[in-house]
């Protein structure tokens, strides 16, 4: 079996355990081992398809289907490794399938208990996971706060799985990503938050093996031994983690406190080699952009919280654009436009031109809707490079019916039932399954094949005739009205040859016109680019130009 390492988080949430254990599985990677990670999730929800996107953030989408946390794109994009439903984990599904088991007489007239059967559920999946993905190294990711109710079962897990290693601690570790704030009042970096998020954590049987400190500033050496004395740890097992610019510079962050070293020794391991060329390479592209920056605007609706906006509602769209600028040597300059002010005041339309392209990413319901006609109809005739992903690509069909093809009141059938033009429809499976009230995990969802067609931007970007894409939605473009459309000018350049459904659309004498039903933002990697982002990107600089 693989080493194990739990990855916690201590103080406050939102200090980035997600991006720390894909980190510290980059660092490892890079010594030459084969890594794999999985996130476990507090919530009951039983997957993460059903969570509201604007408090919870992003839904990721694995290639086998499941809608799973962001944390789980993070460990792809740094691991350059696809992860499957086998890595993901909640407390809702924990409970559905103990239930299920109950119901089938699997535990043979026993009384079933939260302890030991919900901790024991727990271990068979993390075994499970470690068994399909045969890495030498698995980290666990466990979602919440030290100190919260929700995490304690998964703790208990944690520690009877590490009881049970006769070697701890060169099979097990712990690692604990916690906080040290610097209130403005005092200006002074202050330890006890972590020492309470420790004192909990030893409560729960646990102590860790190494604290990533994060912080706004870097730790200095009183803080690291204030922390070493207070919590039973080596000094150099305090690995200091301040804010950084971006990242995809926290490897090489970590790094400078030989975090990848100071893990092998205490797992027993030795370094078969160390390369971080690559990705140094990367985060120097980042720091020191070799050309000008470029500017996109993304269009959305779920960037409102309260008086803050939270980019982590599209964080996968976000980080596909800043791996295709990088490509290019460019800065990404990227900006929240609320499409609601576009309903309400079409006027203010006119500030699209001072971007050098738009994105529409998916989404759901009818809010904000005819916005996104206005700023796709808007990007259309001016000639700003536009990228439509899902939705994005559904309302670019409606609005080329509407304006282009003189389908009056054209819609999807999402929003308008009665419209006389469903150029985007449900399809049958579909609307079997909402008339049940079947709503979770039963979208299309997953990967799915597309063939490109020849002579399109599609092609030209692809350079390759098929393709495997990730979808998550349930409304097509509807093949019924798709010889007016395309007589007026739609291109549909890329179909799934099993059912024949519209996969990529786009427009002749445009910059770059182009939607996509899939979703290409799963697929993309710091260090290899989608292909339909980089060509937006590079449409974009050559539109500025």
């Amino acid at each position: 079996m693989s080493k194990i390492i739990f990855i916690t988080g201590g103080v406050m949430s939102g200090i980035g355990k997600g991006v720390a254990t894909a980190s510290l599985g980059k660092i490892l990677q890079s010594y030459g081992f084969s890594v794999s990670a999985m996130k476990i999730d507090p919530y009951v929800n039983v997957d993460a398809g059903t969570m509201n996107p604007t408090e919870h953030g992003e839904v990721f989408v694995t290639e086998d289907g499941l809608e799973c946390d962001q944390d789980i794109g993070n460990y792809e994009r740094f691991l350059n490794k696809n992860l499957h439903r086998v890595d993901y984990m909640t407390t809702g599904s924990i409970y559905q399938a103990l239930i299920q088991k109950e119901r089938n007489l699997e535990f043979g007239g026993k009384c079933v208990e939260v302890v030991p059967h919900v901790p024991e559920e727990v271990i068979s999946r993390i075994q499970k996971s470690q068994r399909i993905n045969k890495a030498d190294i698995m980290l666990v990711e466990i979602g919440g706060t030290i100190g919260e109710y929700q995490n304690l079962l998964f703790l208990e897990a944690a520690r009877i799985l590490r009881q049970r290693h006769l070697h701890y601690p060169k099979d097990v570790l712990f690692v604990m990503v916690s906080y040290l704030p610097i209130p403005a009042m005092i200006g002074e970096m202050k330890t006890k938050p972590t020492q309470y998020a420790v004192r909990s954590l030893n409560s729960a049987g646990i102590q860790p093996d190494i604290i990533l400190a994060r912080s706004a500033l870097p730790l200095d050496k009183v803080r690291k031994q204030k922390l070493s004395f207070a919590l039973n740890l080596h000094e150099e097992d305090i690995i200091s983690a301040p804010d950084i610019k971006s990242i995809y510079e926290v490897p090489v962050n970590f790094e400078k406190d030989q975090l990848g070293a100071i893990v092998l020794r205490k797992l027993g391991l030795k370094k078969k080699e160390t390369d971080l060329k690559d990705w140094k390479r990367l985060v120097k592209t980042i720091q020191r952009p070799s050309k000008q920056p470029v500017k996109i605007g993304v269009v959305g609706k779920y960037f409102a919280s309260g008086s803050f906006s939270l980019a982590d509602s599209y964080i996968s769209v976000i980080e596909s654009l800043k791996h295709a600028s990088w490509f290019h040597g460019r800065e990404p300059v990227l900006s929240w436009l609320d499409v609601e002010k576009y309903e309400k005041r079409p006027t203010l339309l006119k500030e699209l031109k001072e971007y050098d392209g738009i994105v529409v990413p998916g989404g759901f319901g009818t809010r904000g809707v005819e916005g996104k006609i206005r700023v796709i109809e808007y990007c259309r005739r001016a000639k700003i490079p536009y990228f439509g992903l899902c939705y994005g690509m559904q309302l670019a069909v409606v609005e080329f019916a509407r304006h282009v093809a003189k389908m009056d009141r054209a819609h999807t059938e999402e929003i308008n039932p009665k419209t006389p033009y469903p150029v985007i429809h449900i399809l049958p499976e579909q609307e079997k399954l909402l008339s049940s009230k079947n709503y979770g995990g039963s979208m299309r969802l997953g990967l799915y094949d597309c063939a490109i067609k020849d002579g399109t931007i599609a092609k030209r970007s692809y350079k390759t005739a098929r393709i495997k894409e990730r979808h998550r939605h349930r409304y097509e473009v509807n093949s019924k009205f798709l010889p007016r459309l395309e007589k007026r000018g739609l291109i549909v350049s890329g179909i799934n040859p099993q059912r024949k459904l519209v996969e990529i659309i786009e427009l002749r004498d445009h910059p770059f016109f182009v939607g996509v039903q899939f979703h290409p933002e799963f697929l993309s990697r710091p260090l290899n680019p989608h292909p339909l982002f980089r060509e937006f990107i590079r449409a974009a600089i050559k539109t500025k130009k």
